[in-house]
């Protein structure tokens, strides 16, 4: 069974326990089904990546024992992928241009409804104000949003495959929850030629991954890929949503708890060997 997964970090602050244990875990399991494991520098938000950033990732990563080909895919690179992709869903109806901000979505919100869901893993849910705005060109300052319930209107039944042990089994994605509790999402952001979840889908089906491995944190979001393979006649990856490392509060580490960082255990003398003690993946898996 082929088996390819990768480690997608973002050039914005160092790495820290939780994307050890993540890394760490995609590369165990593909030595483990006798896969390939790939790295992969997320840098499509070129406002908060930092070259520093980048070299330390390789760095941390091959201390911990890590190894992955040459060279690197890296989103930066790959703008007109991307854009193609998102043509494809423009010329079957699905986008729109939303000239709304933050503030402007929040308002036109309104007051919560009891039992509404508010947010969603895409962030705040879209009230849909701009969706009849099918402006072409779009202005500089507009994102580009997926209209969910036409996209649903062309698609049978999603679903995917997890394999986790907590979670594992084939999930069934619910479409009803897709409108009420996702909404448009967010195919490009303002000044940034693409947005998370247009990327992933088409780097993941470019690079032939079949298994993403990646935080709980982000099962929510799995849903979305989902719709986005499903239109674009990508794969369906299997998936993989690990247990996530916290704090001593039990909050999830992130990028500015320079505290866990890996470089600080580095230089503080800890081994890979201490990391993978301290992230619960005492046996390296060969």
């Amino acid at each position: 069974m082929t088996f390819i997964t990768r480690f997608a970090p973002s050039p914005t602050g160092p790495l820290h326990l939780g994307h050890a244990f993540s890394a760490l875990l995609a590369s165990d399991l593909a030595k483990q089904h006798n896969g390939s494991f790939l790295l992969r520098i997320e840098d499509i938000d070129q406002s908060r990546a930092r070259a520093v950033w980048e070299q330390q990732i390789y760095e941390d990563l091959a201390w911990l024992g890590l190894e992955w080909p040459r060279p690197v895919l890296r989103q930066s690179d790959r703008l007109p992928r991307y854009r193609a992709a998102l043509q494809t869903l423009t010329d079957l109806g699905l986008t729109y241009a939303c000239r709304c901000n933050r503030a402007d979505i929040e308002a036109a919100a309104g007051a919560p409804q009891e039992g509404v869901p508010q947010f969603g893993p895409d962030g705040r849910i879209y009230p849909g104000t701009c969706r009849d705005r099918r402006i072409v060109p779009p202005a500089p300052r507009d994102v580009i949003r997926l209209d969910m319930r036409a996209a649903l209107a062309q698609l049978g039944a999603l679903s995917f495959v997890e394999t986790s042990p907590e979670l594992g089994g084939c999930i069934r994605i619910d479409p009803e929850h897709l409108l009420t509790g996702v909404g448009d999402i967010i195919l490009v952001r303002r000044n940034m030629g693409s947005s998370y979840h247009l990327s992933v889908v088409v780097d993941d089906a470019d690079q032939g991954i079949t298994d993403v491995v990646r935080g709980a944190d982000l099962f929510e979001t799995t849903q979305i890929h989902v719709v986005l393979q499903s239109l674009l006649s990508l794969p369906v990856p299997r998936y993989h949503h690990h247990r996530l490392i916290r704090d001593a509060e039990g909050k999830r580490l992130a990028k500015r708890d320079d505290a866990r960082a890996i470089a600080k255990y580095r230089s503080e003398g800890a081994s890979p060997t201490d990391i993978r003690e301290m992230v619960g993946l005492r046996d390296i898996v060969t």
